[in-house]
């Protein structure tokens, strides 16, 4: 089994003193799709920047891909939605213009796209459904269409690993659906590592093949058929009995 990123024995604290993450462990497999959830303040983002090599743990190893996580060497292959992803500015920027800089970003240095990296763009469009509004400004779609604007920014780049922090904040129920379906159906469609990152994992518990609960440390991990049923998210409609 191939792995695309191992914790060991992580550990990690914004203050001396005060550990956000304490002797944690994990290892996520190539082309897995992963729910991690917690309550907020439990150490979800923080783990998760630390498997991204955005963060140094105080103790332990990350890894990522058989490298060390901060100095890894093929960050273009990440696509990373930050928790509150939104645009800066005030231009009525278009999703095909966010999706476009998210190709630049995948290390396009010349600045400008060619026909292979448009075509590329068109396609992540079009896979989270939103072709018919490429040309429209972002700030005027709902909260999940920009969601989907994001996801598609990240496809752009061709990740191996998508880690998705909090992307149902401020959607409603029906949108998370869609999300989760949407996400499901990349994970089959390009065998992309899929981490989904939230306190509320109701939508996506029937699609992800394992949920790591996180609280510090790791209370639990394995199949959300597994886990006991005080756990399960009571606020979603699909949550289990």
């Amino acid at each position: 089994m191939s792995l695309a990123a191992e914790l060991v024995g992580i550990s990690f604290g914004y203050q001396p003193g005060q550990l956000v993450l304490e002797d944690v462990s994990l290892a996520l497999a190539e082309g897995e799709f992963v729910a991690v959830a917690g309550p907020n303040g439990g150490g979800k983002t923080t783990l998760m920047r630390i498997l991204l090599g955005l963060e140094r743990p105080s103790t332990g190893s990350a890894i990522l891909y058989g490298e060390p996580a901060h100095r890894y060497s093929g960050r273009r292959a990440l696509g990373y939605l930050a928790q509150r992803s939104q645009l800066g500015g005030d231009a009525p920027v278009t999703v095909r213009e966010v999706v476009a800089a998210g190709r630049l970003a995948a290390g396009r240095l010349l600045g400008r796209l060619d026909a292979e990296d448009r075509e590329h763009v068109e396609e992540a469009i079009a896979r989270v459904g939103l072709s018919a509004v490429a040309g429209a400004p972002v700030r005027t779609l709902s909260g999940g269409m920009q969601q989907r604007t994001f996801i598609a920014k990240a496809l752009a780049g061709q990740p191996s690993l998508l880690v998705l922090d909090e992307p149902t904040t401020g959607v409603d129920a029906e949108s998370q659906e869609s999300l989760a379906e949407l996400l499901a159906t990349l994970h089959r469609e390009l065998g992309v590592t899929i981490v989904y990152v939230s306190h509320e994992f109701g939508a996506v518990e029937h699609h992800v093949e394992r949920l790591v609960l996180v609280r510090r440390s790791i209370v639990f991990d394995g199949s959300p058929g597994e886990l006991p049923g005080m756990w399960h998210d009571p606020g979603h409609v699909h949550a289990r009995e």
